[in-house]
């Protein structure tokens, strides 16, 4: 086994499959080849398998004459070493491995948001969804961050006529109370050793995890268990705590989201991904979002220049692993530690 760096003229080989792998869900594809676009998607509860070279076995391969001689994979956590493990899954990812179980020559692992990131300049505007004023400079910064599992989030940079996908564990920065109010719910957020981060808010228990903080600020008990009653309850304006909970998270995603395209001088936009992003929509456009966007004196007019979009394309990041997959010439992705090859 050798391990390629990103001057490595070599390409993949085809077919590769395409693997989008969050802490619930994993999607896959095959693409065929440079001119192609992915195949059929197989969608699998990752509770389902023991492991994830089992999931490709049965859900993909069970089902195609097609033999990937590579792959490439996003995997929710970080990518480090030849065990790489899932922050939010059990599931163990073991390149050199799946050179046995899967009949694969060549690996290349990213990190679930570059992923993301990449969907971000490989999907056109009719997958987006524009959250108040601004428009993108071309070739400026941006910014990808979606509340699902977890909370994900990365940077997308041009440089050297290439996209430049900047991966991290964003979600984890301390966020904490701005408002009055705000100081009467954070007490009752459940706290991760002492710490409120932005997974603590942003992500799908995050939002039970408000909404069980604003029940318990007012002395009420929660009636709801899931991201699913509190969001649909919330939207149709049918529970109070349910209503104030989605405004909560809409605004710590807003404060954010203001965050990150501070720290990347976002110009060319920032981009909300996943489902959750995609059924608030609506309490997006509401106000408090952009408000909270904006809300970064003494920046606040280089924020309100700045737009925002939900990506509402439901594979996206699969779309944009089978861009780099095509094109890797397109993108600065740096594969060293991270391509393994027979």
């Amino acid at each position: 086994m050798s391990v390629s760096s990103a001057d490595d003229e070599a390409v993949l080989q085809f077919p590769i499959l395409i693997g989008d792998i969050g802490g619930t869900n994993a999607r896959f594809a095959i693409v065929v080849d440079a001119n192609s676009e992915p195949g059929e998607t197989r969608i699998v509860q990752t509770a389902s398998f023991a492991s994830i070279d089992e999931a490709i076995q049965q859900a993909v391969l069970d089902h195609t004459s097609l033999r990937p001689r590579s792959a490439v994979l996003a995997v929710a956590g970080p990518v480090d070493g030849d065990e790489i493990r899932l922050t939010n899954c059990p599931w163990v990812v073991r390149p050199k491995a799946m050179f046995d179980t899967l009949g694969l020559h060549d690996v290349v692992v990213l990190n679930d948001f570059e992923a993301q990131a990449l969907a971000v300049v490989a999907l056109g505007e009719e997958h987006m969804e524009k959250i108040g004023p601004g428009e993108p400079e071309e070739n400026a910064g941006r910014v990808v961050l979606g509340p699902g599992t977890g909370l994900g989030v990365a940077g997308l940079i041009h440089a050297s006529h290439k996209w430049i996908p900047v991966p991290g564990e964003g979600g984890h920065m301390d966020i904490g109370p701005r408002t009055a109010r705000d100081r009467e719910i954070f007490p009752h957020l459940e706290a991760i050793e002492g710490r409120i981060s932005g997974e603590q808010i942003l992500c799908g228990r995050g939002l039970v995890n408000a909404y069980r903080a604003v029940a318990k600020a007012d002395g009420k008990e929660p009636r709801f268990t899931t991201p699913a009653e509190i969001t649909a309850a919330a939207l149709e304006k049918s529970d109070a705590v349910a209503v104030e909970a989605v405004e909560f998270f809409v605004t710590s995603l807003g404060r954010t989201a203001g965050d990150l395209a501070l720290v990347f001088m976002s110009r060319g936009g920032v981009y909300l991904t996943g489902g959750i992003a995609q059924k608030i929509v609506p309490a997006l456009k509401a106000g408090n979002f952009r408000a909270a966007f904006e809300d970064k004196a003494p920046h606040t007019a280089l924020l309100r220049d700045m737009p925002v979009y939900v990506i509402t394309h439901p594979l996206a990041a699969l779309n944009g692993l089978a861009a780099f997959a095509r094109t890797p010439s397109r993108f600065g992705v740096e594969t060293a530690g991270r391509r393994w090859q027979a």
